[in-house]
């Protein structure tokens, strides 16, 4: 399911060659496993370089492994990893152009933080180091305190010193395990968009594991969902979003409503579905169903909610019948569940602009969405599969 072009295969599974003219990460049929279970399975992985790429997914899905394994701190069961045409499965940690940064941040707490930068640079003996100390430490926007003491300064400063003690090594790939779980809300967001404006600065290649869709929507140019040890679906953030290939990237990637329904035609550019008696319309290039059933997808806040018998501007697929059983006030929008006449509670966000009634408990509502908003979903999948998300690996 993993989803990259197709390359020539040697026997193995590998590239022949290395093929050292992709100058980006590559991963090929790389398994990992450890007794009878298998944490990675035959993952096949195109990163390009300079890209911002995410690896997303629930607690135990493989995404922590993948990344120790590029980093040399694991060992793949099988297959190759790759860097700039170099193969590096299995070379030592110190040896790969590769550095990573972790939840904990790992600094040193006796040295200041000019030295805790530094530090990398002092090892290998290179020159200048102060002028380049000097630049990283401006770049995370930390050059006044350069002699401070990790302790002294806040989570986020603490996690723009790791990322700056990483960087300075000038690494080909920067490894990003869940560098924002140890902060607040307020502070992770604001951490979130300086993490992508280094990345622009500097042009390296980042690849952020994380469980957090938030996260990985608002910073990475591909994100690819990982489950039980497989990619699920890769792409851009908004065409996973909008048009997600599975029932578990429809609910780990935000909340969908997935109603059940059958295909009753066909045609070149929309699929119709008998959905509970009611015929709705879903665009040919977002229904990804093998047979004759489906789900109907649907997200929450493309839901229309009305008075019985309103005019919604959401022509083509109007439900009626719906109770509202919860209101849920958010400020900026607020959440309905609505219970359907199958049976089946549906969400609906709506923003709170003051041009729309807010409904109460037990009121009758009509719904409605737009066709070229829904996706239809193959039936042989579980309509619950990652709605529930966990704490990560």
């Amino acid at each position: 399911m993993s989803q990259v072009a197709e390359a020539p295969k040697s026997e193995g599974g590998t590239d022949p060659g290395g093929d050292p003219s992709y100058d980006g990460l590559r991963l090929r049929q790389v398994t990992k496993s450890f007794g009878a279970f298998t944490a990675v399975d035959s993952l096949d992985l195109d990163i390009p370089r300079g890209s911002f790429f995410a690896l997303l997914g629930p607690s135990g899905c493989g995404k922590t492994t993948t990344l120790r394994m590029v980093a040399g701190l694991e060992t793949p069961t099988s297959g190759t990893i790759t860097l700039a045409g170099e193969d590096i499965t299995y070379a030592k940690p110190y040896r790969r152009p590769v550095n990573t940064v972790f939840q904990s941040y790992a600094l040193f707490p006796h040295l200041d933080i000019f030295e805790n930068v530094a530090f990398g640079l002092r090892r290998r003996k290179s020159k200048d180091v102060t002028s380049q100390v000097n630049e990283m430490l401006d770049l995370v926007e930390l050059g006044n305190q350069a002699r401070k003491k990790p302790a002294q300064l806040s989570g986020g400063q603490q996690q723009r010193v790791a990322l700056a003690r990483a960087l300075i090594n000038k690494p080909e790939v920067l490894l990003l395990d869940e560098p924002l779980g140890a902060l607040d809300l307020k502070l992770r967001r604001s951490m979130q968009i300086e993490l992508k404006r280094i990345q622009t600065e500097v042009g390296l290649t980042f690849v952020h594991v994380t469980h957090d869709q938030e996260e990985a929507m608002t910073m990475a140019d591909t994100v690819a969902v990982m489950n039980r040890g497989v990619i699920e679906q890769m792409g851009a953030p908004s065409v996973l979003y909008e048009n997600p290939r599975s029932t578990f990237v429809a609910n780990f990637l935000g909340q969908s409503n997935l109603i059940e329904g059958n295909v009753t035609g066909r045609a070149a550019d929309v699929v119709t579905v008998d959905m509970h008696g009611i015929a709705v319309s879903v665009p040919t290039e977002r229904t990804h169903v093998d047979g004759e059933r489906g789900w109907v997808g649907i997200r929450p806040e493309k839901v229309l909610i009305g008075e019985l018998g309103e005019s919604l501007d959401a022509p083509g697929n109007t439900i009626p019948g719906g109770v509202i059983t919860d209101v849920s006030f958010y400020g900026v929008s607020t959440q309905y569940l609505v219970r359907m006449p199958w049976g089946q509670e549906l969400t609906v966000f709506q923003q709170n602009t003051g041009r729309s009634k807010l409904f109460g408990q037990g009121e009758q509502v009509e719904l409605s969405w737009r066709p070229e908003y829904a996706f239809l979903l193959d039936h042989s999948q579980d309509a619950s599969a990652g709605a529930q998300r966990g704490a990560d690996e």
